[in-house]
């Protein structure tokens, strides 16, 4: 660089500080080719060890009209057939019910220990029965009980009531948090699934996969009267007529369902090292055989998937170059927990690619979205999502910010 080209690029400045400047400019010149790429060498791998893949074989054949098989927690669909199909859900409607019930009392508008009006209309309703007295008064927590353990159609028809002042008014509710929760398939006109010529209920499999997870993921509390095996009320027991209840111990949930129309159906969940499943089947041809087809998805869920951390919520995945910062990097990674539903014993295959902005210029505030991670088990994209600033970076100095202004610009000249 010649004396008129110094003189030049320092003209302006006093003495001193043309001095110093100059040293910088010396210096950068002198050092653009060590600088560090944007993204750091190490790649964002998940967390797992190396294991020996396992052969995955198909789903078994189940004997039902349509059946689905989800992960609870990550919401993957492992196995399905006509999962889509709308069909009569029977007393399944009553999972819909309790769970409105549920949102009602978690948001803080009813109590378990308000008293539910029983009318002549419930009491009138004929199917299964919790068995309330007319013009009794009855604890929500019982009717709740009624409802999901002995599938009560007068305890549906009286919460209905409840909440919402007349039956045909709750199906207006009911058919909101079906739209809420993205149930594309689903309509009702009552609250206990007594089927009639002028109301009837339909609908899918996937569609009660999502209620099923709803419920559980939004109201655990609530959950758990699902896996209680019987309930007395007025001096009547009822067992669950979930059978799964006593045969497997990894189940602890969820409702059964009949009609003529819509044959013996269930929705089932259970969990297992660390997995949740959900299971539905609907129209199958028993009360043995709905039980047996959905032991069957379950085994077949549990023996051959897992639900796999990717990454915790928080963790570092790599760093990268920030330009006219107070700080020369950043770390860069991941919000929120990220969970994946592999097949079990394949995480060492997974892998990881990292894509960055190629400049990244302070100032950066935490959380700022710097890029996109995609997690791949062959050609599968198993997780894709950003990766963000674990930290704050200020702007620099008009010194420091010259100098990386200066660095740039001879990196960008020579590459």
């Amino acid at each position: 660089m010649d004396k008129t080209t110094r003189t030049a690029l320092v003209s302006g400045f006093p003495r001193g500080q043309a001095t110093a400047l100059w040293s910088a400019i010396v210096l950068a010149s002198a050092l653009f080719v060590t600088l560090l790429d944007p993204v750091s060498a190490q790649q964002p791998q998940p967390n797992q060890p190396a294991a020996a893949a396992q052969i995955v074989p198909r789903a078994p054949e189940i004997a039902a009209s349509s059946y689905i098989l989800m992960d609870a927690r990550t919401g993957k669909v492992i196995a399905e057939q006509n999962a889509d199909v709308q069909l009569p859900p029977a007393s399944l409607t009553k999972i819909m019910t309790a769970y409105i019930a549920e949102v009602e009392i978690d948001n803080g508008n009813m109590s378990l220990d308000d008293e539910v009006h029983i009318s002549e209309k419930a009491w009138r309703t004929q199917g299964s029965k919790m068995f309330v007295d007319l013009d009794s008064k009855v604890r929500v927590e019982d009717i709740l009980r009624g409802i999901i353990i002995q599938s009560g159609n007068d305890a549906s028809v009286a919460m209905a009531e409840h909440l919402a002042g007349s039956e045909e008014a709750f199906a207006d509710m009911m058919n909101q948090h079906a739209q809420r929760l993205g149930m594309s398939n689903s309509h009702f006109m009552n609250a206990s699934g007594l089927d009639t010529e002028e109301a009837y209920n339909i609908m899918s499999a996937r569609d009660l996969a999502i209620l099923a997870r709803a419920t559980i993921i939004e109201h655990p509390t609530h959950y758990s009267i699902y896996a209680e095996r019987e309930f007395t009320y007025n001096g009547i027991n009822q067992p669950n007529r979930n059978t799964l209840l006593f045969r497997d111990r990894n189940i602890d949930g969820m409702k059964t369902g009949w009609t003529t129309a819509a044959g013996y159906c269930l929705v089932a969940s259970g969990e297992r090292d660390g997995m949740r499943l959900i299971s539905v089947v609907m129209g199958t041809a028993s009360e043995d055989a709905r039980a047996a087809e959905s032991q069957k998805l379950m085994t077949y869920g549990f023996r051959y998937f897992e639900t796999h951390k990717l990454y915790d919520a928080g963790q570092v995945i790599s760093n990268a170059r920030v330009w006219s910062g107070r700080e020369d990097a950043v770390d860069l990674g991941i919000t929120e927990e990220v969970i994946a539903t592999i097949p079990r014993g394949q995480s060492g295959a997974l892998q990881a690619s990292l894509s960055v902005e190629e400049t990244i210029t302070a100032p950066l505030t935490q959380g700022q979205v710097l890029g996109t991670v995609e997690i791949k088990l062959g050609e599968e994209i198993i997780y894709q999502g950003n990766v963000a600033a674990m930290q704050a970076v200020d702007r620099a100095g008009f010194f420091k910010r010259f100098v990386d202004w200066l660095t740039m610009f001879f990196t960008n000249l020579f590459s």
